[in-house]
């Protein structure tokens, strides 16, 4: 009887150390990315590709780039993939990243129903376009959810001169409840719903409301599905609807525990020749949603 327990417990230790053994083997890094490069499609072309090049795994967590950055600021995840520079660059001076990596850029866009209520198709002043929308009191659907995409929005409705107040939205992520605060517009016209870009694009298009969107997940509802959606671009090329994406490990010395040799080695892979290639080459429909910015 003793030796069978003996025998049990050498099986039980070896099947941990098995088990240890097959997770490193496996190199599963754990990155937290904003919702825009899953839905745009781009994640399911450089994850398959990253694999085969370096045996790197990534559990992708998406949400929105504040979500994102907050999970790398506990320590949760050893990599995040988003868009929001200014974010990102306080994110690395206060010792929470080693490095941002400048990966791709597109840009944000307005878009809006055809009949486009509020005459803003051809303006090429985002503030200008958001100002007139307002002034119009016609629909306009935020995401409200401390996003990039979101973050780009605030900015450009300060800019565009209007009365702003804080505004307080529930967010529910994975059954997790929690709130996020924000200077907004008032007025039953701008509904904010806390949601992704894909959610809100289908929303928006609902309503016949406007929206801002980056083109990459645009590009993917309007011309990658069965039922596309029917708003159309109505005001682009303004330098400050500039859309830049950066990846940045976390900091090892700030959490011994993250993976950080993977993290740089992504990192890495993403801006090298291959990765920028594979950013550069992928396009929907002959439309490219992604620039490579890497040097």
């Amino acid at each position: 009887m003793k030796r069978i327990l003996v025998l049990i417990a050498c099986a039980a230790i070896s099947v941990c150390f098995m088990t240890r053994g097959t997770a490193a083997a496996e190199k599963v890094l754990k990155m937290s990315t904003t919702t825009s490069t899953q839905a745009s499609g781009l994640l399911d072309v450089l994850l398959p590709e990253l694999e085969k090049d370096t045996g790197i795994k990534v559990k992708v967590i998406a949400k929105g780039t504040g979500a994102a950055i907050r999970d790398g600021l506990d320590g949760n995840v050893d990599v995040i993939f988003v868009h929001a520079k200014s974010r990102e660059e306080k994110f690395v001076s206060e010792g929470y990243g080693t490095k941002r990596y400048a990966v791709m850029h597109n840009d944000f866009v307005i878009l809006g129903a055809p009949g486009d209520p509020a005459g803003i198709k051809g303006m090429g002043k985002a503030a200008g376009a958001l100002k007139k929308i307002a002034g119009a009191r016609a629909l306009f659907v935020s995401r409200g959810d401390d996003s990039g995409t979101h973050t780009k929005e605030q900015a450009l409705w300060k800019a565009a001169g209007l009365p702003m107040k804080k505004t307080t939205t529930s967010i529910v992520k994975k059954g997790k409840k929690s709130e996020v605060s924000f200077m907004a517009p008032s007025g039953k016209w701008y509904l904010s719903i806390g949601q992704g870009m894909g959610k809100v694009l289908t929303f928006a298009d609902e309503k016949q409301a406007y929206t801002l969107s980056d083109r990459g997940t645009y590009i993917k509802y309007k011309f990658g599905r069965d039922v596309p959606i029917q708003l159309d671009v109505l005001c682009e090329g303004d330098a400050n609807l500039a859309n830049p994406y950066g990846v940045i490990p976390v900091n090892p010395k700030k959490y011994p525990s993250v993976q950080y040799d993977l993290a740089k080695k992504f990192a890495e892979w993403l801006v090298s020749e291959r990765g920028q290639a594979l950013i550069a080459n992928y396009k929907l429909l002959g439309k490219q949603l992604f620039y490579p910015d890497a040097k």
